[in-house]
């Protein structure tokens, strides 16, 4: 076990299953399949596994094209991981709408989807302007019948969530947000081992609010804490790691315990997934006091202090908090 760049820990986690399956493909766009250790150690899934296997020299610059292939060779039962760039993700929603998140439905489970779909974000910082610094678009992907979606918010979630992922029968969108990637990382261990799909994770343990939010609002949120704590108020934080299936026990009983929520989400205002976390804890804790905090719905600029001053971020988060806490 050992510090390991974000990267570098889910191209680790790809690669051992990989090497498992013979026939697993992981095809990427824009993204090359290498990282470094900070030894110096290079992963390098292309020159490992090949042209046949990954994407390399030759392939299209096409979304649609490369989802296509994924969503054919999962109707015939091989394992792909298939990564996205960010500013793209659009392209290949139809057939993961029509085909990915229906096919094992469709069949009576009789045909799996053993794919993993992996869909870079961007982050809410300036300098991208909104082509750039779309986040959210989980909440997209949440209404499609037959997906589940992860949202892991540091390496050790990542690996543990990609091996899982590719393990599961079910089609899987692997949300990887930049912005978590660039923080402290917990160690890693070198063996494969998966962080349940579904289940989310209470960060810190309080009594007086229950504070929720999931990659890449985790940023922000672990920032707040310290503030918090300081201000004497008992904040009960949970990460929740997956957006599909949601682990709605795991909110009720924190929210049971504290009477409160506020959610945190990067993503827009109008039907982004904090609206459904707050109505699932407003459904199974009546009474609770219940809000959220959400980028507006408007278009993220590039100058860094007009899209900080839109962003949740940790002041915000202090405020917002203070006042259902005192107020």
């Amino acid at each position: 076990m050992s510090k390991k760049p974000y990267r570098y820990a889910v191209l680790e986690a790809v690669a051992n299953e990989m090497r498992k399956d013979s026939t697993m493909c992981y095809f990427y766009e824009y993204e090359s399949p290498i990282a470094t250790l900070p030894t110096g150690e290079v992963l390098n899934l292309w020159k490992e596994f090949g042209n046949v296997r990954t994407s390399a020299q030759g392939w299209p610059l096409d979304e649609a094209w490369y989802i296509g292939v994924t969503t054919g060779l999962g109707i015939a039962g091989v394992k792909v991981v298939a990564e996205i760039p960010s500013m793209t993700t659009v392209f290949p929603f139809e057939q993961i709408f029509n085909q990915v998140g229906n096919l094992r439905m469709m069949t009576g489970g009789q045909g799996n989807m053993p794919v993993v779909i992996w869909i870079d974000g961007a982050a809410r910082a300036g300098g991208s302007a909104q082509q750039h610094s779309q986040v959210g678009w989980e909440a997209m992907y949440a209404v499609i019948p037959g997906l589940k979606i992860v949202a892991p918010s540091n390496a050790y979630d990542a690996a543990g969530l990609m091996t899982a992922a590719i393990r599961d029968p079910d089609p899987v969108i692997f949300c990887d947000y930049a912005e978590v990637a660039s923080g402290d990382q917990p160690d890693v261990p070198d063996q494969p081992y998966e962080v349940p799909i579904g289940q989310a994770v209470v960060r810190q343990e309080g009594k007086d609010i229950t504070l929720i939010a999931w990659a890449p609002a985790t940023v922000d949120a672990q920032k707040a804490m310290a503030d918090l704590t300081k201000a004497g108020i008992s904040v009960e934080y949970i990460d929740l790691r997956t957006i599909k299936p949601l682990d709605e026990d795991t909110i009720a009983t924190s929210v049971k315990k504290t009477g409160k929520l506020l959610v945190v989400d990067h993503g827009y205002w109008t039907n982004g997934f904090s609206a459904n976390v707050a109505a699932v804890a407003a459904q199974r804790v009546p009474g609770a006091k219940v809000a959220r905090i959400t980028f507006p719905d408007a278009a993220g600029p590039a100058s860094r202090e007009m899209i900080g001053w839109m962003r949740p971020d940790a002041p915000k988060i202090v405020d917002a908090v203070t006042k259902m806490v005192k107020g």
